[in-house]
């Protein structure tokens, strides 16, 4: 992989998104912090429900209804995006950071053909005319290997398959030369070699322009040879950060080996998928202790009142647990 340019991109402080109901708060993102550096790849890893689609979609100001920002910034660029109003939020979104959702047809529109869904932006925020626009947006859809590009841009969304649709989406993504990609389970739905030819394209999109992207998803197997760095949520917190070879090869927090055991394997006892039992806290709970304490198979006394103590492993590897502080204090 090409090595990231020194300096972040983008710098999260204690990120904090609260959906707020007349008798409860539930909590869904509780204290996040992270860096992305340029040029570099950073997965964000949970299960659903863990926060990291909301913490995407704070950076382009397109939380839920209910949802809301309750504390923390982040700094891209040197803009607190989390305090930028609707008009400057507007000529960031689309222009210099850009997102890729996760359902390609809910997020395109029926009505309108993908080129006129690609001009759109590139109208707006590069001042393109109609005929450099649509050139522009064939030029794009081939280079996302979409085949007969200059026929299939008056094509609607229907038209294409759900692999296709997807690659629409990364084109209009990259429309208008963003600095920073958000793409949220790019590859939920798709069969495994779509999948794979999905995971391929951004990789040699990062490689080729040097943008840096935020790879949202649930399932550890897809950033093995995506991502540089993975960040592992749990009920709205960072619970482990690491290169995502060290990640593999030496995760440190129960959750993350949990995660990485439950991955089919060739050399696994046939018929047996391995889990972690039960399920994350409810968001409206308040917990007192460790989050993951109800599920996990390493868990002391304190972890049930006390928050877990941030553990370095390296320079760049941390993990929050009091096993582990036990376990090295040995």
């Amino acid at each position: 992989m090409v090595q990231p340019m020194h300096g972040p991109i983008l710098s999260v402080r204690d990120l904090r998104i609260h959906f707020e109901r007349a008798v409860s708060v539930a909590r869904a993102v509780n204290g996040v912090s992270f860096e992305l550096q340029r040029g570099e790849t950073l997965a964000l890893v949970g299960e659903s429900g863990s926060g990291k689609t909301l913490t995407g979609l704070a950076l382009l100001g397109l939380l839920p209804m209910g949802a809301r920002v309750v504390s923390g910034s982040a700094d891209f660029e040197g803009v607190n995006v989390l305090a930028a109003g609707e008009h400057d939020l507007r000529q960031l979104r689309g222009r210099r950071i850009a997102m890729i959702f996760q359902d390609p047809l809910s997020a395109l529109n029926p009505y309108l053909t993908v080129g006129r869904q690609i001009t759109e932006a590139t109208e707006l925020h590069l001042g393109l005319s109609k005929r450099e626009a649509r050139t522009n947006a064939v030029e794009l859809l081939a280079s996302v290997g979409i085949t007969d590009a200059a026929r299939r841009v008056d094509d609607y969304p229907h038209q294409f398959s759900g692999g296709m649709r997807q690659r629409v989406m990364i084109a209009m993504a990259l429309s208008c030369n963003p600095t920073l990609l958000v793409a949220d389970e790019p590859t939920t739905a798709l069969d495994v070699t779509v999948q794979a030819q999905i995971l391929d394209l951004l990789t040699e999109i990062k490689e080729r322009t040097g943008i840096s992207v935020i790879l949202i998803t649930h399932d550890l197997g897809v950033v093995a040879g995506t991502a540089d760095r993975v960040a592992v949520m749990y009920a709205g917190k960072i619970v482990e950060q690491a290169s995502v070879e060290e990640l593999f090869a030496a995760p440190r927090h129960p959750y993350t080996i949990g995660l990485l055991n439950s991955l089919p394997s060739l050399d696994g006892e046939r018929g047996v998928l391995k889990q972690i039992p039960g399920a994350p806290p409810d968001p409206r709970e308040t917990v007192s202790g460790c989050a993951f304490a109800p599920r996990c198979s390493e868990v002391l006394e304190r972890c049930w009142n006390e928050i877990p103590a941030r553990v370095f492993a390296g320079a760049d590897h941390y993990a929050d647990c009091w096993a582990i502080r036990a376990v090295s204090d040995k």
